[in-house]
C-alpha cells in the first residue's frame, strides 16, 4: 500500500505529472480518447521532457553570452540590411528555451517555474535591448533599412506564424525532435525584433520602438500559450476541475484576442495599402496610351497628403497627365494626394523600352540620393538646433533648410549665428537658416562717424538676427551715428525706427520693437 500525502501537504512535481496523465483523453469520448489515453500519453517520458525544459530555460553565463552574440549579429544584420546575417542571429538565439519553459510552467500551474523562467526571459530581453541600443548609438549608420522597417508593422499573420511555429516547437520538445527547433527559431524570429527595439531606443524613434516591441510580445505570448496548450494535451500539469479548465481557457482566449485585435487592424491597413497600390496603378495607366508602361510606383502612406511617385515609359508625352492623375487618384483613394510624375518618351522600335528603363533607373538612383541628402541635412540641423527632425523645414528645390532654434542655457545671438555658420560649412551646397530666439540685441559702439571694429561686428549680428526673426527693431540715440544705424538696417530690408532713447556710454542701443 502506498503512502498517501497528508491533507494539505504539497504534492511533489513528479506526482502531479503522473496524476495529470490522460487528462485530455478522459474528456474525449469514443475510441480516439481511449487510444490517446492508452497509447500516446504513456509513450511520453514526462520527467525527461521537464528536465530538458528546465535545462534550456536557466539563467546561466552561457545563456547570457549567447544572448549578446545573437543580439550583436542581429543588429548588424539589420543595419546592413542583410537577410543572411539576420537569419544567422535567429539560429543562435537562446530565447526560445525560456519561453517554452514559461509555457510549461503555466501548464503545470507551477508558480516557482513561472517566476524562474520569467526572470530568465526578462534578463535576456533587457540584456539584448541595451546591448543593441549601445551598438546603434556608437554606429555611424542609423538609417532605417528595409530589414528594420519589416519588423515595425506586425499584423495578424505574424500571430498565426508564431502560433503554428510554437505548436511545432512544443511538439518537437515533447517528442524529442530537437532538429525542428531550428526551423521554429527562424520562423518566429525572436532576436531581430528585440534588436529593432534597441534601434528605436538608441535613435529615440517611437514608431520603430513600439512596432518592434509589439511584434516581439506577439511572438513571446503566442509561443508561451501554445506551449502550455501542447503540454496539457500531452498530459503535463495537475488535474483541473471543469471550472478551473474553463478559467484557463478563458484566459488563453482573452490573451489571443488582446493580441489579435490590434494586429487585425494593422493587417486591414496593409490590405488597404495593397489595394491603393493597385488602384493607383490603374488610374495612372488610364492617363496614357495602351503601349505605355508604369516602370515604378511608390506611395508614401505616412504623409498627409499621400505622396505618390511614378515613372511612366510612354510613346506619347502627356502634358496634363500629372494634374489629371492627381485628381483621379484623390477620387479613387478618398484622400488628398500629391503626385510626382516622371515621363520617359520611348519609341516602338526594339530596344527603346530597355533604354528608357535604364534611363529611368538612373533617374531613380539620383532621386534616391537626393532624398537621402535631404534627410541628412534635416538630421544634422535638428541636432545642432536642439529640436526634433520634424521641426526642420527643407525645400529640396531651392536647397534651403530652415529651423527655429530652442533657447539654449547661456547662449547669445552670437552663439546661434556661429551655429548657422557651422551648418553652412558642413553643407556648402545648401542655404542654412537658423532662426534664433529674440534675445537682447547688442548696442553699436562708434569711433567718430563710423562704427568701431566691435561695433561693426555687433551691427552685422543685429542685422542677421532681425533678418532671421523678421521682427522690427528700435534704434536709440540721436545724430549721425543713430542715422547711420537706421540706414544700414533699412538697407538690409529691416523695419527700423528711432525711439530717441540714449545710452550712458555713448553707443547706439538697438532693441526689438515688440
Amino acid at each position: 500500500m502506498t503512502d498517501q500525502p497528508a491533507p494539505g501537504a504539497e504534492i511533489p512535481r513528479a506526482r502531479r505529472l503522473s496524476s495529470s496523465m490522460g487528462e485530455l483523453a478522459t474528456r474525449v469520448a469514443g475510441p480516439l480518447g481511449s487510444w490517446w489515453r492508452g497509447t500516446v500519453i504513456p509513450s511520453i517520458e514526462h520527467r525527461t521532457v521537464i528536465a530538458k525544459v528546465d535545462d534550456e530555460s536557466s539563467l546561466t553565463p552561457r545563456y547570457a553570452f549567447m544572448i549578446l552574440m545573437s543580439a550583436g549579429i542581429a543588429v548588424l544584420g539589420l543595419l546592413l540590411s542583410s537577410p543572411a546575417v539576420v537569419i544567422g542571429a535567429m539560429l543562435i538565439s537562446p530565447l526560445m528555451g525560456p519561453i517554452i519553459g514559461l509555457g510549461f510552467g503555466m501548464a503545470l500551474v507551477d508558480g516557482n517555474e513561472i517566476r524562474r523562467t520569467a526572470m530568465t526571459l526578462a534578463g535576456g530581453v533587457l540584456l539584448a535591448v541595451l546591448f543593441t541600443a549601445l551598438v546603434v548609438f556608437f554606429s555611424p549608420i542609423k538609417d532605417i533599412t528595409p530589414e528594420i522597417a519589416a519588423r515595425t508593422r506586425p499584423n495578424l499573420f505574424d500571430l498565426l506564424v508564431a502560433l503554428f511555429s510554437a505548436l511545432a516547437g512544443a511538439y518537437a520538445m515533447i517528442r524529442g525532435r530537437e532538429g525542428t527547433i531550428v526551423g521554429v527559431a527562424i520562423a518566429t524570429a525572436l532576436m531581430p525584433p528585440l534588436a529593432t527595439v534597441g534601434f528605436g531606443l538608441a535613435t529615440l524613434n517611437g514608431t520603430v520602438f513600439f512596432g518592434a516591441l509589439l511584434l516581439f510580445v506577439t511572438n513571446l505570448m503566442t509561443i508561451a500559450i501554445a506551449a502550455a496548450v501542447m503540454a496539457r494535451l500531452y498530459g503535463f500539469g495537475p488535474k483541473l476541475t471543469s471550472r478551473q479548465s474553463g478559467v484557463q481557457a478563458a484566459i488563453i482566449t482573452a490573451a489571443f484576442l488582446a493580441l489579435a485585435i490590434p494586429l487585425g487592424y494593422s493587417l486591414s491597413q496593409i490590405a488597404w495599402e495593397a489595394r491603393a497600390q493597385r488602384q493607383a496603378r490603374d488610374v495612372l495607366a488610364e492617363q496614357f496610351p495602351g503601349q505605355a508602361k508604369i516602370d515604378q510606383l511608390d506611395i508614401d502612406f505616412s504623409s498627409d497628403p499621400l505622396i505618390v511617385r511614378a515613372t511612366i515609359l510612354t510613346p506619347e508625352y502627356r502634358t496634363n497627365a500629372a494634374r489629371l492623375g492627381e485628381g483621379a487618384l484623390q477620387k479613387a483613394l478618398g484622400r488628398p494626394v500629391k503626385l510626382s510624375l516622371d515621363q520617359f518618351r520611348v519609341g516602338t522600335a526594339a530596344g527603346d523600352a530597355e533604354a528608357a528603363q535604364l534611363a529611368s533607373a538612373s533617374a531613380r538612383e539620383k532621386a534616391s540620393k537626393e532624398r537621402a541628402a535631404v534627410a541628412l541635412v534635416g538630421r544634422e540641423m535638428a541636432i545642432l538646433a536642439g529640436v526634433s527632425p520634424d521641426a526642420v523645414l527643407v525645400d529640396r528645390d531651392k536647397r534651403l533648410a530652415q529651423v527655429r532654434a530652442t533657447p539654449l542655457p547661456g547662449a547669445s545671438l552670437a552663439t546661434y549665428r556661429a551655429l548657422e555658420q557651422r551648418m553652412a560649412q558642413a553643407e556648402p551646397q545648401w542655404q542654412m537658416r537658423l532662426i534664433p530666439p529674440p534675445l537682447a540685441l547688442p548696442s553699436i559702439r562708434f569711433e567718430g562717424d563710423e562704427p568701431s571694429s566691435a561695433g561693426a561686428t555687433d551691427l552685422a549680428l543685429a542685422i542677421w538676427a532681425a533678418r532671421r526673426t523678421g521682427l522690427p527693431v528700435n534704434v536709440g540715440g540721436e545724430g549721425a551715428a543713430a542715422d547711420y544705424v537706421l540706414t544700414k538696417l533699412r538697407e538690409a530690408g529691416i523695419e527700423a525706427q528711432s525711439n530717441g532713447s540714449r545710452s550712458s556710454d555713448g553707443s547706439i542701443p538697438v532693441d526689438w520693437a515688440l
